[in-house]
């Protein structure tokens, strides 16, 4: 598996927003730290593997240097501009972009050895029906990588921080906290700590356009836990990584906050799942 380069993650993540090209960039050395799970993990990324949700097509760009064939889909045609091209000029031939649907793939029962949805089922309108169709295609014996956050974490709220660390979304609730943002963004940008560039909010904004929210799953740790089971899935491995905040408590109060059902979905800032047929 590919080494992690924090310098290269962090050099492409500072250039991710100049195009689709330079994110999927971006998409393709930050798989690293996915390689790397599924090795902690003894998932082999090998056969026919499937990226439920592949944005530009830099996570499937990842997985084509490794398995033999490799299908990227999302609803949007993000990739064609950035892992068609990428794939092209990598010589990449068995690695293969589709616009399509997660809650109806177009693919036969079976059809993958390893199927990737990552930071995708918090945007799926119908969770448990794509999880049923991710299901449907994973072949016996094989694997489903699910990566995500907690909605009412700062990672998976998916809104903008301010400069002044306030958890708005926790105070005033995400309905508030998302309309708040856009008002802020079209009014006082200064507010906010994201610079334009790197916020989808203001260059909305800037367009003249009203965002919508684009969080249609509210995950916590406990729904998505029984959404697996009932999707027909077993957990094989569960990871549950905590933000700074939380790592830096030491001892039974560290250890309370990060698995108690009270703080837990408030302080987890990434989700990691293997899994399997149950």
């Amino acid at each position: 598996m590919r080494d992690i380069s924090d310098a290269l993650i962090k050099t492409h993540a500072d250039r991710r927003f100049r195009s689709e090209y330079d994110y999927a960039l971006f998409e393709y050395y930050r798989s690293a730290k996915v390689l790397a799970f599924l090795d902690r993990a003894g998932v082999a990324v090998q056969g026919r593997v499937l990226d439920a949700g592949c944005g530009g097509g830099g996570m499937p760009l990842s997985l084509a240097e490794h398995a033999a064939c490799v299908v990227g889909i999302d609803p949007v045609n993000r990739f064609g501009d950035a892992g068609v091209r990428l794939a092209r000029e990598r010589g990449l031939p068995h690695l293969h972009f589709l616009q399509a649907d997660g809650m109806r793939l177009p693919f036969a029962d079976g059809a993958f050895d390893l199927v990737l949805s990552h930071a995708v089922i918090e945007h799926v309108q119908d969770a448990p029906l794509y999880l049923r169709e991710m299901r449907r295609v994973m072949a016996p014996g094989g694997r489903m990588l699910l990566s995500t956050a907690p909605y009412l974490s700062f990672a998976g709220a998916h809104l903008p921080r301010l400069k002044i660390q306030i958890p708005l979304h926790l105070l005033v609730g995400r309905w508030m906290a998302f309309r708040t943002f856009r008002l802020l963004a079209r009014y006082a940008p200064w507010t906010l700590k994201e610079p334009a560039h790197e916020n989808s909010f203001i260059r909305d904004a800037r367009s003249g356009i009203w965002k919508h929210d684009d969080l249609l799953e509210l995950v916590t740790v406990t729904r998505l836990r029984r959404q697996i089971a009932d999707a027909g899935l077993r957990i094989v491995r569960e990871e549950l990584h905590s933000t700074a905040t939380v790592r830096r408590l030491s001892g039974a109060l560290g250890r309370w906050v990060r698995n108690s059902p009270a703080t837990r979905d408030i302080f987890i800032s990434n989700m990691e799942y293997v899994l399997s047929h149950a």
